[in-house]
């Protein structure tokens, strides 16, 4: 569980904003993860779990004593094979003799936590076993994603002999061809998703779960993990034991890093990954990790380093060097040994990410106040956002701004010198990749998938786009409004709070995409106090459990205290007083405070009581 405090609703808010005139926020749409009572009580007593725990398990389709134990107890036994995946023995071949034949290997990278990460592993395998390896990680705004032929060509002209992509190489058709054509042996290792039937392109080897014919169990891995399953494959051939023991433990920090960062469902290898690397990031012992927990405010010594943690402090600082600046220096600082240098980078790091936050808060202010006073554009089911000059590098991060606080799919636009680069996102039931092909003509060039998309064209066809996703919009959205749907996966009444569950939640863990952090609700609480608002916007409130006598809570007197991000206007609307009922959907959490640490509870939603 992260620590009380720790976010809002579940996100970061942007800092250094103006203020801005108030938007109407969506309306909230309360679900429920459907219940399974005879095999929760059938689990919980085969595995001596609390009730609770049990049906949080079958609601994650975990319904045998078995299984339970193993997603509780999350052990490097439970990491798969590598030679499993295909196309892994003769990737393996090829690097080993490129290694012992002293060839030089360049690694072409990507500029997000999941590339960087993944070249500091291959980069430290390679070396680790006396080879040379060389780097590219291209430019945002200068090169864009994917391979470059111009780079493999100066490669070859360097000497190098094989290139192994690490998050990339998909969809790179021609720079394959271009490759073969000079004689360059390349190994593609990427994640990315391949519709069915899709061609590949042409290597000596691909790694990538989702190929056809490919039989790896693991199939939702990030760009990192793969290219560890590569290191793990070479480094096991020369010291199996060592390799299992020793190294593989240190790569999982950075596995751990990108997993978490890249959002892939934190379930089955990927979750063993996360939770072993985020045990492992207790003890940072590199100087660029000690250098970067240093800049982002961690002490691993005093608490354990969490999935928000990365997410939410490190991850940001790694992406803003790809955002604002040269994605190189991540790799440069997560492999050198000087103290020094660490510090310097790290300071980098941390100084283009309060560039990426002012950058953005500029920006989301322009935004939110077009929102606000452009009644037109508000009304759009379709948010198509455009402004001069933008930074290219924070756009996505805008998009999804706009998403989490209007629950419609978003498109900001930067235009720079005619030409208009946009970033997307969208909400469920709203495939954003469809809409842009629906007007496909207009484009240079477009990609992504049903939740985010990329895309540049010329500026003065952006009316048109508009024109067209408006209609587009408004026929598929017609009938329905925009909400945020909010997940409760089991009632727990206030009294049911105790210190020996929050051990049980915390053996969920980590959180994140496809491993939820349980949201609870409880029905007719009632405020002992009228709510303490907190900086205009977030409230403090004491309860107590309508339905039972509440079991004391350390350092509580019998009231749970509970806090609410963002949630002062909803309290107000409600007319909440001391004495009021309300139902709650609510997080646990664990305030570490020195004088006043307890566990309380986050709320995330607020609802009359039923009378």
């Amino acid at each position: 569980m992260s620590p009380v405090g720790a976010q809002a609703n579940g996100r970061v808010e942007a800092s250094g904003a103006a203020r801005t005139p108030a938007l109407n926020l969506p309306r909230q749409r309360w679900t429920f993860v459907e219940p399974h009572p005879a095999e929760a009580a059938a689990l919980a007593k085969a595995a001596r779990l609390p009730l609770v725990v049990a049906e949080l398990l079958v609601a994650r389709g975990i319904a045998q004593p078995d299984e339970a134990f193993a997603f509780l107890n999350p052990d490097a036994a439970q990491l798969h094979d590598p030679l499993q995946m295909l196309g892994m023995e003769a990737a393996a071949d090829r690097l080993e003799r490129a290694i012992a034949q002293h060839e030089p290997v360049l690694l072409y990278g990507d500029y997000d936590v999941d590339g960087t990460t993944a070249v500091v592993l291959l980069k430290t395998t390679i070396e680790m076993l006396g080879g040379e390896a060389r780097f590219h990680v291209p430019h945002r705004l200068n090169e864009g994603y994917g391979l470059q032929s111009s780079v493999l060509e100066a490669a070859y002209a360097e000497g190098a002999r094989l290139v192994i992509t690490v998050d990339t190489g998909m969809r790179a058709f021609a720079e394959a061809e271009t490759a073969h054509r000079l004689g360059l042996d390349l190994i593609i290792t990427d994640h990315h998703l391949l519709e069915s039937g899709d061609a590949v392109p042409q290597a000596l080897a691909i790694l990538n779960p989702n190929q056809p014919s490919c039989t790896y169990p693991e199939k939702s891995l990030c760009g990192a993990a793969i290219a560890l399953k590569l290191a793990q494959a070479v480094l096991e051939r020369r010291d199996r034991t060592r390799t299992r023991e020793k190294t593989l433990p240190s790569f999982l920090k950075m596995a751990a890093i990108a997993t978490i960062a890249d959002a892939v469902p934190l379930k089955g290898e990927n979750r063993v990954i996360a939770a072993l690397g985020l045990r492992a990031l207790r003890s940072p012992a590199s100087a660029g990790l000690r250098a970067l927990f240093a800049v982002a405010g961690l002490d691993a010594a005093a608490r354990p380093v969490t999935a928000f943690d990365v997410a939410f402090r490190l991850a940001p600082r790694i992406n803003a060097a790809g955002r604002m600046d040269v994605a190189s220096e991540v790799i440069e600082l997560f492999t050198t040994r000087d103290r020094v240098r660490a510090q310097e980078l790290a300071a980098k790091l941390e100084r283009l990410n309060g560039e990426r936050r002012a950058t953005e808060a500029a920006a989301l202010a322009v935004i939110e106040t077009r929102l606000a006073e452009d009644g037109e554009l508000a009304e759009d089911r379709l948010l198509v956002i455009d402004g001069d000059g933008w930074h290219r590098g924070v756009i996505g991060i805008l998009a999804s701004r706009v998403v989490e606080r209007t629950a419609k799919p978003a498109l900001v636009i930067s235009v720079e010198e005619g030409v208009a680069y946009g970033s997307g996102r969208s909400v469920d039931g709203f495939p954003l990749l469809d809409a842009l092909e629906s007007c496909a003509d207009l484009f240079t060039r477009f990609g992504g998938h049903a939740f985010a998309v990329g895309f540049n064209l010329p500026a003065a066809s952006l009316p048109e786009l508009k024109r067209r996703l408006r209609i587009y919009a408004t026929e598929r959205l017609a009938g329905s409004a925009p909400e945020h749907c909010l997940r409760i996966h089991a009632e727990l009444p206030l009294d049911r709070i105790t210190t020996v569950l929050a051990g049980w939640l915390r053996k969920l863990e980590p959180f994140g995409h496809g491993n939820a952090e349980p949201v609870f609700v409880a029905r007719g609480a009632r405020l002992l106090t009228s709510p303490r608002i907190m900086k205009e916007r977030h409230i403090r409130l004491e309860l107590a459990q309508e339905s039972a006598q509440p079991l004391p809570l350390a350092g509580s007197g019998g009231a749970v205290r509970a806090v609410g991000w963002n949630l002062a206007a909803r309290a107000a609307a409600l007319g909440l007083v001391q004495g009021s009922r309300i139902d709650l959907a609510y997080r646990i959490r664990e305030n570490d405070h020195p004088e006043y640490g307890a566990l309380e509870v986050e709320i995330v939603g607020i609802e009359p009581a039923a009378s």
